[in-house]
């Protein structure tokens, strides 16, 4: 007997649109998004692209969803799977309406931290996640600095065959990705976003 889709409450001051899961267990099912300046969740179109280029099934893996928001990217590879993953968020509002969600979902996989991204994954070199999801702010293309913290410090933290997804306002070329120690496996644009899966590079 097919399960029924579970349902996460709205509340109609925080959440004036929504996305879906579009895979996996929870597929179809409604994530509320707050009305958060510079709030931006990854496009339907882009996360199935992005978990078509990754695989179906993310069974076993290790995740992290460094500026988790509504935690699109992180739920989605545990409806796929995913035997842990992190999402770390530093507004509270945000945090909360991530931690009703997982609770509404019976999500044991997932734990929510409050905490800065690049700060998070510091704490993680070295322990060889199978993937870190990476959607900072954009701030008007003025956030070079984070962008550069985050791919490093995702960098140490995923293993050497693993995976960093990246959404940007611009693509970021070969050159510069080859300095963080990193290579493009694929990317694209959609609208104003550019998003790029990444691999380390070989060490030398």
């Amino acid at each position: 007997m097919k399960k029924p889709t579970p349902k996460v409450p709205r509340s109609s001051a925080s959440a004036p649109h929504e996305v879906r899961i579009i895979g996996g267990q929870w597929k179809r099912t409604r994530l509320p998004v707050a009305d958060s300046p510079g709030l931006r969740p990854t496009p339907s179109r882009v996360r199935e692209t992005l978990f078509n280029w990754l695989g179906q099934d993310l069974g076993g893996w290790r995740c992290m969803d460094a500026f988790a928001g509504t935690g699109a990217l992180g739920l989605e590879a545990a409806s796929r799977g995913a035997a842990e993953v992190v999402l770390v968020e530093q507004d509270g509002a945000l945090l909360a309406n991530l931690s009703r969600i997982t609770t509404q979902l019976k999500a044991t996989s997932v734990r929510v931290e409050r905490g800065d991204g690049v700060a998070a994954l510091r704490q993680r070199g070295g322990q060889g996640l199978d993937v870190v999801f990476l959607d900072p702010p954009f701030g008007d293309g003025q956030n070079e600095t984070l962008y550069v913290a985050a791919l490093s410090a995702a960098r140490q933290a995923v293993r050497g065959d693993g995976w960093i997804y990246l959404e940007a306002p611009r693509v970021w070329n070969e050159d510069e990705l080859a300095q963080i120690g990193l290579q493009v496996h694929r990317q694209g644009k959609a609208g104003v976003v550019a998003f790029h899966l990444l691999r380390p590079l070989p060490v030398q």
